[in-house]
């Protein structure tokens, strides 16, 4: 992220309605000003998600589960799934539609998820997150 990242999205979403909207819907900019090249290629690697292992080391995320939120994110959400289970740093909706769903259907996911819970289900979104990287459909 560059400096002043939260003060730059502000000014570039005012003056840009399409990302704006883009914003709206699905909480991540495609082309996202506040990252640096360096960052992007992070992101498109999932480099970014492995010090997210300390937290499942430390007990605070599970290795699959739903993705974690920021408070002002949860105003945005539908569900309730999301609450009953511990966050993850992979889970089905990363492994489905990730780019091409908006915030919101990750309560379907979440959902989904809830119901079918099981080693089995965590194995099979365990394997599909290894395609996924190896792939580079991150973002």
């Amino acid at each position: 992220m560059v400096i002043n990242a939260d003060s730059l999205l502000e000014t570039y979403l005012a003056e840009n309605s399409a990302a704006l909207e883009e914003w709206n819907t699905y909480q991540k900019l495609a082309q996202d000003p506040r990252t640096t090249p360096v960052g992007r290629f992070i992101r498109k690697t999932s480099l970014d998600e492995l010090p997210q292992l300390w937290n499942v080391l430390l007990g605070e995320m599970s290795l699959v589960g739903p993705r974690p939120m920021i408070p002002s994110q949860k105003t945005l959400y539908p569900g309730q799934d999301y609450y009953d289970l511990h966050p993850g740093i992979t889970g089905m909706w990363q492994v489905s539609l990730r780019n091409k769903s908006t915030f919101s259907d990750r309560a379907e996911f979440d959902t989904k998820y809830n119901r079918t819970l099981s080693l089995r289900t965590d194995l099979g979104i365990l394997l599909k997150t290894v395609q996924v990287v190896l792939k580079g459909t991150g973002c």
